[in-house]
């Protein structure tokens, strides 16, 4: 057994200097032993303070302990995707979880980390709150100049749960209060504002449930609704781009007054069509 234990963790320090990383996969395709095995030859060797995980999940690996080497690696993972069970899940920590094993948030602007740190708290706690998913997926991709999100779950669906807490007529009717910003399935815990100042802040945002996708886009300045290819649950993407130049807190000012308390609003008249005509002005009000 002392044996195998050196030579295991010779192999590992070994691949390490040879490709600059390694993963627990490399060493058991190599020798053939289980991956609960291998793994306590990797804590070990952590412990020991020779090596260091960079990473989570698909994208985790190995290097030496070198804080240089760490850092440089860590800001070269520039995506992130994971599951997680909706049970006890609190937002802000998964949030620093994402933060401290990538790169994707490091070097932004203080504008951009702000909506971003928003867009996303907001998001997830709505899912976590409302969907009554067992699991919600996440996904992250910093490329192109531009960080794209997506929060995914399988439950209720957001424009279902409207409809029914509000006993609304359909989905469409749904659609047009969520718009409004002060809607919510769960007033103990949220304002409504959420989805509505996120949808201001980032550059395009994609909510897709049940059939219908709402689509804001602020590069145009306009929203759409589509009828879409049924989606079980609620998916919402949104991007924001790495040079954005919009401030969080002049979109919170333009929206509130000297109280902070969200008390305004626009409404489009012309997003969708029901019974035959346009959504009037005086409905619309």
């Amino acid at each position: 057994m002392a044996k195998d234990l050196v030579d295991i963790k010779d192999i590992i320090l070994k691949k390490i200097r040879q490709k600059g990383s390694a993963r627990a996969g490399d060493i058991i395709k190599e020798t053939g032993y289980s991956r609960q095995y291998i793994n306590r030859f990797f804590q070990d060797l952590r412990e020991e303070g020779k090596i260091l995980l960079v990473g989570k999940g698909v994208s985790s690996r190995y290097i030496t302990a070198d804080r240089d080497k760490y850092w440089q690696e860590k800001n070269n993972i520039l995506s992130y995707r994971t599951e997680l069970v909706n049970k006890g899940l609190q937002e802000d920590l998964v949030l620093d979880n994402i933060k401290s094993s990538t790169g994707i948030f490091t070097g932004l602007r203080p504008n951009v980390s702000s909506i971003l740190d928003y867009a996303f708290t907001e998001i997830l706690n709505n899912a976590i709150d409302h969907s009554k998913s067992v699991k919600i997926q996440i996904s992250i991709k910093r490329e192109d100049g531009v960080i794209n999100f997506e929060i995914k779950d399988r439950g209720i669906g957001i424009f279902r749960n409207i409809k029914s807490k509000y006993k609304l007529k359909d989905i469409d009717e749904s659609i047009e209060l969520l718009l409004k910003g002060k809607s919510t399935t769960a007033p103990a815990k949220h304002s409504g504002e959420g989805i509505y100042f996120t949808s201001k802040a980032v550059s395009t945002m994609i909510i897709n449930s049940y059939g219908k996708k709402l689509i804001f886009n602020n590069i145009i300045d306009d929203i759409f609704i589509k009828n879409e290819k049924e989606y079980k649950g609620t998916s919402v993407k949104y991007s924001v781009p790495e040079k954005s130049k919009v401030n969080l807190k002049e979109i919170f000012n333009k929206y509130s007054d000297e109280d902070y308390s969200f008390n305004k609003t626009e409404v489009r008249i012309d997003l969708s069509k029901r019974r035959g005509t346009y959504v009037s002005r005086s409905e619309a009000k």
